[in-house]
């Protein structure tokens, strides 16, 4: 999910990982992820509009991520860097918005654990809204879905996480004014509001996420995961996101996947996605089809992807003309350590 690699994971479920009883202080944990990938569009050009991955007939860069945590007593801080077009000008704010690589910042935040039960935690931390997230790791697939590349990315603020029991958790946070900026306007400030609440029990999590603000627009989403076998999973994710002047979009994706063995998995996402009319009043499906080859802390990602427009606004043939489709192929490469 927009939550689930190594390092996100902490900042947006709703459980708390800190107890009363914790050692004083634990070892810097480093953990983090490096990739490439090869792409190729059917119609010889950079086709699909969604996030990452868009470089066409190329052997490119994704990013180098590194991330930090420390914990001592129930205090814990989390910093997040990466380099390269993933992890920097395609996914994070620019800095001064004159130099695309001037700023490198996933995550930066710190929690401090109240009781066993509360927590509160401040700073830039990666949104706990949606299923995909921008570490490559934490996908399955390697090309991103329209609910991803539509909604936040990052949300700067300050939030409290409570666990009701073992299995149902509670959020609410006061959030900048806009998403994926570490900087608010000054005279709207923690403009925007949201909050959580997540179910998890053995195989099965389910977190339903809202943000509301007068900049931001309103947003509710669900994801959800359904470990169904040992070997067969299915993913979940629907959000719908509005804004003034009939701004925004909808939409609704499924992810399943099957284990043949702890080498080879097999998974794909199909997505119907929607732009209101204020954002162009057009829809598309998207089918990606992607396979995960394990050796150790490398994966190797081969995949497919077809996409079809309702209207032929959003893709183009061989010879430059609209059409209402597009196809690519694509084979990544990526490191976890």
């Amino acid at each position: 999910m927009k939550k689930v690699i190594t390092i996100l994971v902490l900042a947006l479920t709703t459980s708390i990982a800190f107890a009363q009883d914790a050692p004083e202080t634990t070892p810097l944990q480093i953990s983090g992820s490096g990739d490439l990938y090869y792409k190729y569009d059917f119609a010889k050009t950079e086709n699909i509009k969604t996030s990452f991955g868009t470089d066409q007939n190329s052997v490119s860069l994704g990013m180098l991520d590194i991330a930090l945590k420390k914990t001592i007593k129930k205090v814990s801080f989390v910093g997040e860097i990466s380099f390269g077009p993933r992890g920097q000008y395609q996914s994070i704010p620019n800095g001064d918005g004159l130099d695309e690589n001037s700023f490198h910042i996933q995550n930066l935040y710190a929690s401090y654990a109240v009781t066993d039960k509360l927590s509160f935690t401040a700073g830039y931390m990666g949104t706990y809204i949606g299923y995909e997230v921008i570490s490559p790791v934490g996908n399955f697939s390697y090309s991103t879905s329209y609910l991803f590349t539509n909604g936040p990315f990052q949300n700067a603020g300050v939030k409290a996480n409570y666990k009701i029991t073992d299995k149902f958790g509670a959020m609410f946070g006061l959030f900048n004014d806009s998403w994926n900026k570490y900087k608010a306007d000054p005279a709207k400030g923690l403009n925007a509001v949201g909050g959580q609440l997540s179910f998890v029990s053995g195989g099965t999590s389910a977190y339903l996420n809202f943000m509301d603000g007068s900049v931001s627009g309103t947003i509710f989403d669900l994801t959800a995961t359904f470990q169904l076998t040992e070997k067969f999973k299915l993913g979940l994710n629907g959000a719908d996101f509005s804004n003034e002047g009939d701004v925004g979009y909808s939409g609704v994706a499924i992810y399943p996947s099957y284990a043949f063995n702890d080498a080879f998995a097999l998974g794909a996402r199909a997505e119907y996605f929607n732009y209101k009319e204020g954002s162009g009043d057009t829809s598309v499906t998207a089918f990606t089809l992607s396979g995960n080859y394990k050796i150790s802390g490398l994966t190797i990602i081969p995949e497919f992807r077809i996409d079809t427009n309702s209207d032929d606004v959003m893709f183009v043939n061989s010879d430059l003309a609209p059409t209402n489709s597009a196809s690519q192929v694509l084979l990544a490469v990526v490191y976890g350590f």
